[in-house]
């Protein structure tokens, strides 16, 4: 369907806007070197079914945290709620940093979570792409353009790289297989027309 915002693809009750398929991306660690886990307005955005499993894998990674990371959690248990009313990690008191961030010294920052083994947020993994629920019980998919992550983007543009196709593994974690052969024939379709 297409609209003021442009084509939407819907795929079951989700909803994807046109610039997840017709943007680039491809993330450039060795330029940002994480900065996206220590910048923001409020931590990561959190799904009610991570909760638990976050709680349980705590002890595998909280070593990796730093102090402030530990006291945060502390504090404020795995996650807080945003100004938007949203469930988020929680950040470090006095920081835009998220609790779960781990530094190694070399001026980078890794998520203890995932360097410990362990699967992070599905939102970190999706990123730049955002999920909003919708009034009827649906999901939309939209990219977040972050000036954090212009050299991403750029790289995509120079790899050709779309972010539906950066972010096949994690949209098929969270998805399903078939809802991503269902997105990638929409794209491809979609990119023949433009």
């Amino acid at each position: 369907m297409r609209g003021d915002f442009g084509t939407i693809i819907q795929i079951g009750e989700v909803l994807v806007s046109e610039d997840v398929v017709s943007e680039f991306f491809s993330c450039d660690y060795p330029v940002c070197k994480g900065v996206c886990c220590i910048e923001g307005d409020s931590g990561a955005p959190l799904e009610e079914r991570e909760l638990n499993a976050l709680e349980r894998a705590y002890p595998s990674f909280s070593h990796l945290m730093t102090e402030k990371g530990r006291k945060a959690v502390g504090e404020k248990g795995f996650f807080e709620i945003d100004r938007d009313g949203d469930l988020v990690t929680p950040l470090s008191e006095g920081s835009p940093e998220c609790a779960f961030c781990h530094f190694p010294g070399d001026g980078s920052c890794l998520c203890s979570i995932e360097k410990a083994g362990r699967a992070k947020p599905i939102s970190c993994s999706l990123y730049p792409i955002r999920i909003t629920r919708l009034t009827g019980g649906g999901l939309a998919l939209n990219v977040h353009h972050w000036d954090i992550c212009k050299p991403a983007f750029e790289k995509g543009r120079r790899e050709g790289i779309r972010v539906y196709q950066f972010l096949k593994g994690p949209l098929s974690e969270r998805f399903g297989e078939e809802f991503w052969t269902a997105l990638d024939a929409a794209a491809k379709h979609l990119l023949q027309e433009g």
